[in-house]
C-alpha cells in the first residue's frame, strides 16, 4: 500500500508540473509594471486598452489605443492589429484583458503581454496617466 501511495504522488506531481510549464509556453504572458515599462522601452510593441470609451478617455497608459473589449466591433478591429508584433494588453483590473488575451491568441497573434492588475495597478504604482 505504501508503495501504491508513493507512486501515485509521484504521478501526480509529475503531472502537474507537466502542465504548469505547458500553461507558460504560450503566446500570453502576465507581465507587471516594471516589466511592461521594460518591454515599452526596448521593443515595437502595440499598446491597447480594451476598457470603454468613458474610462479610457478618464486616463489611460500614454501611446495606447483604445480597443473596447465589449464593443461589437472588438474581433474586426484587433484584425487591424500587426499579428506578428508583440501586444500588450490592459483594462481596469485584469479581466477583460484576460479574456481578450486569449481572443489574440486565438486569432494568431504571436506574442502576448498582459498587465498584471491592469491600470488600477498602475496607479497603484504611481505610473503615469493621459487624460
Amino acid at each position: 500500500m505504501k508503495k501504491i501511495m508513493t507512486i501515485l504522488i509521484v504521478l501526480l506531481t509529475v503531472s502537474i508540473t507537466s502542465c504548469k510549464e505547458a500553461a507558460t509556453d504560450g503566446p500570453i504572458k502576465m507581465v507587471t509594471t516594471d516589466e511592461m515599462q521594460q518591454l515599452l522601452e526596448l521593443e515595437d510593441i502595440q499598446l491597447v486598452d480594451v476598457r470603454t470609451p468613458e474610462e479610457y478617455t478618464g486616463g489611460h497608459i500614454a501611446n495606447s489605443q483604445n480597443i473596447d473589449y465589449n464593443s461589437p466591433t472588438f474581433d474586426s478591429e484587433i484584425e487591424k492589429l500587426d499579428k506578428s508584433k508583440p501586444v500588450i494588453i490592459y483594462c481596469k483590473s485584469g479581466g477583460r484583458s484576460a479574456k481578450c488575451a486569449k481572443k489574440l491568441e486565438d486569432a494568431g497573434f504571436v506574442k502576448i503581454y498582459d498587465l498584471n492588475g491592469g491600470i488600477s495597478e498602475w496607479k497603484h504604482k504611481e505610473l503615469a496617466i493621459e487624460i
